[in-house]
């Protein structure tokens, strides 16, 4: 699968196959997260593997519709930001901990896997951090759900570059 195909058809999908992700895939996942863009090389991205303990820490920690949506997947990836304390480094690290994200969402997709990126409220709450171990310093970008795919989806239709693109002279 080329590049451009791979941007134009990987989808949200939301129903997994039961089987979670081996660590060898994820793994070659993680190798091409850490090519994507950070300025001065910083690589602050984080991902957490979330094993069977510490879901149910997260899922305890989460109002109980919540703690459903946390099932969906069979693997389940943490991502945050190292943050500095300085807004625009700190807007550049979380820019580059989200392209990093999208490099394991089109990685899976060209291996015929699938994923979703969502941000789930309980991520936010001192419950749902401590149940992951998140650091002071950790600004956390998502949640990321992996697996084979049990559902395909047709593309949505797509705004055309030129009602979002402007030229200036």
């Amino acid at each position: 699968m080329n590049v451009e195909e791979a941007i134009r058809s990987r989808r949200t999908v939301k129903a997994f196959d039961p089987a979670p992700l081996s660590r060898a895939v994820l793994d070659e996942l993680f190798e091409l997260a850490r090519w994507a863009p950070n300025h001065h090389l910083t690589n602050p991205w984080r991902f957490r593997v979330i094993g069977p303990t510490a879901l149910e820490a997260l899922k305890a920690a989460a109002p109980l519709d919540g703690a459903a949506k946390l099932d969906r997947a069979p693997t389940l990836v943490v991502a945050t930001a190292v943050l500095t304390g300085d807004d625009l480094v700190d807007q550049e690290e979380i820019a580059a901990t989200c392209c990093a994200v999208y490099n394991i969402l089109i990685a899976a997709h060209s291996r015929g896997l699938a994923g979703y990126w969502r941000t789930p409220a309980v991520l936010r709450t001192p419950e749902g951090r401590a149940a992951l171990g998140l650091e002071a310093s950790e600004h956390v970008v998502g949640l990321i759900y992996l697996g084979r795919p049990r559902q395909s989806q047709e593309p949505p239709a797509r705004a055309q570059p030129s009602s979002f693109v402007t030229y200036l002279d």
